[in-house]
């Protein structure tokens, strides 16, 4: 079995309650408060996605091969022009929308669990990094691409979900990672790809937990 396949069908499960989830199929259907979605974005745009990009930096330090380095390299500006485009959409969008704007609050534990997580599996070794990176990629590209297949038409939040939307050209770097993982799973040690699973384990954990958070919006006692 490629280690891409084993990876999906360690995931399915949880991306399936993920895309089932009250946050997404609120997006969905129009029913999500709208102060869910500016807290989704606020923590989304103004911590996670950074925390990502800086986390492909790291990986992409460790990596020994120059293609893999590349590869990394370019998910850093496509992760930080990502998060400008959101942050400026929502921006744009929300007012006339009737949506609370997204300030710049702090970082939430749960948010700030995540962007540790990112950080301490790209300081450990390549594959571990590798491992962490991976489950943003491939859960922004399926719960996207559901939410712009699925949505319902002219809903509150249509706008939204194909400005949040990634594009076409995304499928192409999603493939690329898994590839990526693929050719890992065959040149690494059995401990370098036992880290890299047990690191995309954690980080499909991490996916639910932050639209958990979002559906929740806790307000923490400091």
């Amino acid at each position: 079995m490629l280690l891409s396949d084993q990876l999906k069908e360690l995931a399915a499960p949880v991306l399936e309650k993920v895309q089932a989830h009250p946050f997404w199929s609120g997006l969905r259907d129009g029913s999500l408060p709208g102060e869910s979605l500016a807290y989704f974005v606020e923590q989304d745009t103004g911590h996670l996605l950074p925390a990502y990009a800086r986390a492909l930096a790291r990986t992409a330090a460790a990596a020994e091969a120059d293609a893999h380095t590349a590869l990394l390299g370019r998910s850093i500006t496509g992760t930080l022009e990502a998060r400008d485009r959101l942050r400026q959409k929502y921006a744009e969008w929300a007012a006339g929308a009737g949506l609370p704007a997204a300030g710049t609050p702090q970082a939430s534990p749960v948010t700030h669990a995540h962007c540790a997580f990112f950080n301490a599996s790209s300081a450990a070794s390549f594959t571990a990094g590798v491992g962490a990176l991976l489950p943003m990629v491939w859960f922004n590209f399926r719960v996207s691409d559901d939410l712009l297949e699925r949505h319902t038409a002219g809903s509150r939040y249509a706008e939204w979900i194909e400005a949040y939307h990634p594009g076409a050209g995304y499928g192409y770097a999603v493939r690329a990672f898994l590839g990526l993982a693929d050719e890992l799973g065959e040149t690494s040690s059995p401990a370098g790809r036992d880290r890299l699973v047990e690191h995309f384990r954690t980080g499909i954990r991490h996916e639910w937990a932050f639209a958990e958070a979002a559906w929740d919006r806790p307000e923490w006692p400091v």
